[in-house]
């Protein structure tokens, strides 16, 4: 009988110590939407996956899917934990015209620090994050006595404008990453726009001063100003 040698390959074994450490704690939901913010802000969306969030969190696959089921769910949730803050900083306490004019500027504001929530909410419409500025819309605009149709097209017409404003202001800003870079883009743009007849071209000579915030503002003051009173008849006359 033939005597074969048997080459064995020794396979070193891993001991707990070298191992990636694994969380101890409980992991919530919140924390998952934490996360998911910090990646986004640092990554932007293409950074943001599920095994992204679990090296963040040092975790395993299955933690992350008890709480969410994937990456549409954590774009969502993290929009509206955004929002969320965004919406609860404004107290009903506040003067309604007031109230409506700092949700609207802190929309503003939050999608100019975390631009991919710009992109995030345009992409549904029913998503916790609009529905959720939707109702602190309408809970101000209650307030003024604005009811029925009119509150309704009020609250389209004031959050139509905040999101696209807020979010074309947020793709002018991923041109434009500093000072320089951004009066360079405006510089371009002005140019652009003189070459046009009409509007376009006798508004290039302003777009070099142009200030994204101020005009964001003004709008929405245009907005108010334009409320139809309480006592008035016109239920549409906004």
């Amino acid at each position: 009988m033939d005597q074969r040698s048997i080459s064995v390959k020794l396979v070193p074994v891993t001991s707990p110590d070298q191992r990636s450490p694994r969380r101890s704690d409980a992991l919530s939901r919140d924390r998952i939407v934490e996360a998911s913010i910090e990646i986004l802000d640092t990554a932007g969306e293409s950074g943001l996956t599920v095994r992204a969030v679990t090296t963040h969190l040092a975790t395993g696959r299955g933690a992350i899917y008890h709480h969410v089921t994937g990456k549409d769910e954590l774009l969502a949730a993290a929009a509206a934990g955004i929002i969320d803050h965004v919406v609860t900083g404004t107290g009903p306490g506040d003067e309604p015209r007031k109230a409506l004019r700092a949700l609207a500027l802190r929309i503003f504001e939050a999608i100019d620090a975390h631009p991919w929530v710009g992109t995030q909410l345009s992409r549904d419409p029913f998503q916790p994050a609009v529905l959720r500025i939707w109702s602190g819309v309408g809970a101000h605009l209650q307030r003024l006595g604005v009811d029925g149709p009119a509150r309704s097209d009020a609250g389209a017409a004031l959050v139509n404008y905040v999101l696209g404003a807020a979010a074309q202001h947020a793709a002018g800003a991923r041109h434009a990453t500093d000072d320089a870079a951004r009066q360079a883009f405006l510089d371009t743009l002005a140019t652009r726009w003189a070459q046009f007849d009409g509007e376009a071209s006798g508004s290039a000579s302003h777009l070099r001063e142009h200030d994204d915030r101020q005009q964001f503002l003004a709008g929405v003051d245009i907005f108010l100003a334009g409320l139809s009173r309480p006592d008035s008849d016109a239920s549409g006359d906004i």
